[in-house]
């Protein structure tokens, strides 16, 4: 009988998962990860762990499967946490979740699976998994989720061959009613749970509060960029290359201050990202401001009236090769190649047409339609048919 692992959260979709690889004769065991010790930046029951782990336990004890704790703390605050402060400091804006997946779930939590000799580690993610065989070898492949609404291959678009081999994802091929409808068939205490949000593990957090554990309040000047600023006004270069244009395409543009006017004030570039309308507290408008860029260096925000700003938008971006990751290796483009493919910049964001150009030092990725607020942090990921070939942090 194989052995998987569960990371059971306390929430109805690691219940289910639990649920359906027992009665598919799995021996299952469940682990609740604790990776979070500081409620103080929490918004208040949004995400209590002690609460998760009572819930996982009563599923656990339902399901008559082994339950026990794990904490990860330590290294969910080196992998995660510190990384999240130090590229928020850097005027990035990193995606906590995608890391979680790669660092945590499926290599800490993978290993300590393992030890407990396991066969497999599952999680309730909306996602498939396919397996083929190319060139005599076994290729594991990261399907979308059949629930179009729920799909959560992008989170696990770090994912490398020999993690995604011993992973099982039981709930990809449902929709979330269905999943409900299960847990409710099944008597889980879960069943009606709502899902929990905010970051990985943490919960709902006042980011802002929670930045200034480590990055100090500074203040800055607010700073509004006219509707009609082209930033192609400034100069307008000749390229000589494709390559010269995608690279001139895909680097974030440099405000000046002399370019807009002071509108207001703030306490620290780097609580702000591109595409941010909350927190401002600029008003006067006729339409609210967005934020367009941010300048950590000289501490200004640089912001523009409406969500249809042309400085939130742009339709090429770059990945460098040391932040490139192909879920499938063996199509890796070779350097002067380029691939048709759709590609999203943040979750639940449409897939959207776009070209991969692949350079001597990485990746360009050039959007059909130009898309808003690009960030530097984010992560793209890519898919040919409902399949996620490979992801990205973005330059």
């Amino acid at each position: 009988m194989k052995r998987v692992v569960v990371g059971l959260s306390g929430g109805v979709d690691s219940s289910v998962t639990a649920h359906l690889l027992k009665e598919q004769g799995y021996e299952v065991i469940g682990l609740f990860m604790k990776n979070w010790h500081d409620d103080s930046v929490t918004i208040s029951d949004e995400c209590p762990w002690l609460e998760d782990s009572n819930d996982a336990m009563i599923v656990a004890d339902k399901l008559g499967i082994p339950f026990q704790t794990v904490d990860l703390s330590e290294q969910y605050k080196e992998r995660i946490v510190d990384y999240m402060f130090d590229e928020y400091e850097k005027g990035r804006t990193p995606n906590p979740d995608v890391l979680c997946n790669r660092e945590i779930k499926f290599d800490v939590f993978m290993d300590i699976a393992l030890s407990l000799g396991a066969d497999y580690v599952a999680t309730g993610h909306y996602c498939r998994k396919a397996e083929g065989i190319i060139d005599g070898k076994p290729v594991y492949k990261l399907l979308a989720g059949k629930d179009v609404n729920k799909d959560q291959s992008y989170f696990l678009c770090q994912l490398s061959q020999e993690q995604l081999s011993k992973a099982l994802f039981p709930i990809g091929e449902l929709t979330k009613p269905e999943v409900r409808e299960i847990a409710k068939e099944a008597d889980l205490i879960t069943a009606d749970k709502k899902d929990s949000q905010g970051l990985c593990f943490i919960g709902k957090v006042r980011l802002p509060d929670f930045l200034q554990q480590k990055l100090q309040p500074k203040e800055g000047e607010i700073v509004q960029i006219p509707s009609d600023f082209s930033e192609y006004t400034k100069s307008t270069p000749k390229f000589s290359t494709k390559e010269d244009e995608l690279k001139y395409r895909s680097t974030k543009f440099v405000y000046d201050k002399e370019d807009g006017k002071v509108v207001g004030k703030h306490q620290g570039a780097h609580y702000f990202t591109k595409g941010q309308r909350k927190g401002l507290a600029v008003g006067g408008t006729k339409e609210p401001l967005f934020v367009i860029e941010t300048d950590v260096d000289t501490n200004i925000i640089y912001t523009g009236e409406g969500k249809n700003h042309s400085g939130l938008y742009r339709n090429v971006l770059f990945v460098s090769n040391e932040e490139l990751h192909w879920v499938r290796e063996d199509l890796r483009l070779k350097d002067g190649k380029t691939m048709e493919v759709e590609a999203r910049i943040r979750y639940r964001q449409k897939l959207e047409k776009a070209t991969l150009h692949s350079v001597e030092n990485g990746l360009f990725v050039e959007f059909e339609n130009a898309q808003s607020a690009i960030q530097e942090g984010q992560f793209v990921a890519w898919y040919k048919n409902e399949e996620l070939l490979g992801s990205g942090v973005i330059s």
